[in-house]
């Protein structure tokens, strides 16, 4: 059961994800993509909150600028389930492969689908953004904010 500071945070992770994703729109939505916001797909390692939060906030980019009622209901889950992956990781590096696997996939599928693009080069494009996303921005920031007591596992 959530508890009302769970609350508070999943609105501040919803709104930073929706915000950041919009902000950088031109490199967040199409066949090469670098979502930017997907950084903080690692927050589940640290508080399970964060998995509906992220859900939410992916819903609301997509609504505004994605690919239609496919991107929000497909991409949008793609991210839930990834969060919930990660959330369930021993390490936080662990935690940082499902977001770039199911996201490789599933919005490399989705693109394919709407943009009529080869579902492999698609794949692999989404692939090496959502690694830099994850690996080269999210694992230094939750370090960042792990180093400043901002994050700590099953303390927040």
């Amino acid at each position: 059961m959530f508890k009302v500071r769970d609350v508070a945070y999943g609105g501040v992770i919803a709104a930073l994800y929706a915000s950041i994703t919009i902000l950088f729109a031109p490199i967040s939505f199409g066949e090469i993509q670098l979502r930017v916001s997907e950084a903080l797909t690692l927050l589940p390692f640290y508080m399970p909150a964060a998995v509906p939060a992220l859900f939410v906030g992916c819903i609301i980019a997509n609504f505004i600028g994605g690919h239609g009622l496919w991107d929000v209901v497909f991409g949008s889950g793609a991210t839930l389930f990834a969060a919930w992956l990660s959330s369930r990781m021993p390490n936080l590096w662990l935690a940082a492969i499902p977001p770039v696997i199911v996201n490789m996939f599933v919005i490399g599928a989705l693109l394919h689908f709407v943009l009529e693009i080869p579902f492999l080069i698609t794949a692999v494009w989404i692939g090496f953004g959502q690694a830099a996303a994850c690996f080269a921005i999210g694992v230094p920031l939750m370090k960042l904010l792990e180093k400043y007591s901002i994050l700590k596992k099953g303390r927040v």
